[in-house]
């Protein structure tokens, strides 16, 4: 049980070390324990990604309920978190999935998604952690039934994508390994949208590399971009919530930026109203786009379970995080990597525009652009972590810059005065890290203010 920690999304951990049997055990009896207190029986749903062992821990599960008395649908393959996730909506049911989402092969996780179908809140999380230790008692009329979930998330992705205006794309879609092979290309199959793909199967191992849809792990699919001509990439992390998307260029287009294409696209040609939800580390692109389109900005701390919960506030036009997940109105406040790729094709053929001109023409209607950054600094524990913080906390000015604004609803972000600038600076959930964002509208800046921070 010492190795067992809710972070943002879930418990994770290293297969064969702290994700061992027994912590499984004991994680699936406290989340038993937790929809016996708070539901009356509800059906549980269990699905996992490609990863080692992913599918025998969900098997082991599945029985652990079973023999509590729940009746469990466990996936009869390979799953999209999303595609669970919105089997909660269905079903009116909570779910389990086994996956690490972009973490390194050798980890596995597990996370539990409530019957409102996004992340579980904190305040679930904490009656998660009081539960563990708790032992479900044996009852009778359990029982595993396996599932297939994908024909109710196509039936219901219908209702949010034009399939048809689709098939004037070139598209390659990069299957990095992920849990949306055989859902991706089955749902462009399905339409006889034609596409060309690579590393379309599961691998354990994901290449010998991470199932994270960055530049960095997209390097095949960039290299076949550039030898093609008007094709654009699109690619999903392990387990399908977060997207990664290269333009016709073989550039790789930001989170940041797809989802202010997306939230132009929703509001001026799909005519949605509502709000925009995005994290504290989102860029101000986004911000300056709901100024001009006068969408109001829900800012939450990082991480989608927050974006998640504001969606189920607030119902926004378009809920997302820097990172690479997004859902948007009429759909689960769950990220969804699935939904931003066909979004994103959506957008394009509608306009009749190519991506790299859909990147121009954002940041022509915004008025400027802007460059992000992320530093990872390891201390030697927590305590050293909420110094660093509190001393941030007492800064006027940053070098020639001055400070005209400070946010704490995540860590400490400070506002510069070129009103182009600022800088967060937060603690990872998990270890004793420092996740340091920088934002300007110029790499000199950010270069600039790095020297500033991490020498100072």
């Amino acid at each position: 049980m010492s190795g067992i920690k809710f972070g943002t999304d879930g418990w994770r951990a290293v297969v064969g070390k702290d994700f061992n049997e027994e912590n499984v055990r004991t994680v699936a009896n406290a989340i038993g324990k937790y929809i016996c207190d708070n539901y009356e029986k509800k059906e549980i749903l269990i699905g996992y990604d490609p990863r080692n062992m992913a599918f025998e821990f969900a098997q082991m599960t599945a029985k652990i309920l079973a023999d509590g008395g729940f009746k469990v649908l466990i996936s009869s393959k390979v799953v999209p978190t999303p595609v669970l996730a919105y089997g909660c909506k269905v079903h009116n049911a909570c779910a389990i999935m086994f996956t690490a989402s972009h973490n390194p092969p050798e980890y596995l996780g597990m996370k539990f998604i409530p019957d409102f179908a996004g992340p579980a809140t904190s305040e679930i999380t904490d009656e998660l952690t009081s539960n563990l230790g708790e032992i479900l008692s044996d009852f009778e009329g359990g029982k595993i039934v396996e599932y297939d979930f994908f024909d109710e998330y196509f039936e219901h992705l219908k209702t949010l994508i034009d399939f048809e205006k689709i098939k004037s794309v070139k598209v390659i879609y990069d299957g990095l390994y992920s849990a949306t092979i055989g859902y991706f290309n089955k749902i462009l199959d399905e339409y006889k949208i034609p596409y060309k793909s690579l590393h379309l199967y599961h691998d354990k191992n994901f290449g010998g590399g991470m199932p994270e849809p960055k530049p960095k792990y997209l390097s095949d699919l960039i290299s076949q971009i550039k030898n093609e001509n008007g094709y654009i990439g699109v690619a999903n992390d392990g387990d399908g919530d977060r997207f990664g998307v290269i333009n016709e260029r073989g550039e790789y287009v930001t989170p940041n930026e797809i989802i202010a294409i997306l939230l132009m696209y929703l509001n001026q040609n799909r005519g949605l109203q509502g709000s925009l939800v995005k994290t504290v580390g989102a860029s101000l692109l986004l911000d300056k786009v709901a100024q001009k389109l006068g969408v109001k900005v829900i800012e939450t701390a990082v991480g989608f379970k927050h974006v998640g919960a504001a969606m189920r506030e607030y119902n926004p036009i378009i809920g997302g995080e820097e990172s690479g997940g997004l859902s948007i109105q009429g759909h689960i406040p769950e990220k969804d990597g699935i939904l931003a790729n066909l979004l994103i094709l959506e957008a394009m053929a509608v306009k009749n525009k190519s991506l790299v001109e859909l990147q121009q023409e954002l940041y022509n209607f915004a008025g400027c652009k802007f460059y992000n950054e992320r530093v990872d600094l390891k201390l030697e524990n927590q305590d050293l972590v909420k110094q660093y913080i509190s001393k941030m906390e007492e800064f006027s000015n940053i070098g020639q810059y001055e400070i005209i604004r400070q946010d704490k609803k995540d860590g400490i972000k400070l506002y510069l005065d070129d009103n182009l600038s600022w800088i967060l600076v937060r603690a990872s959930g998990t270890e004793p890290l420092l996740r340091i964002y920088f934002e300007s509208d110029s790499v000199e800046k950010i270069q600039d203010l790095k020297n500033l921070i991490l020498n100072h």
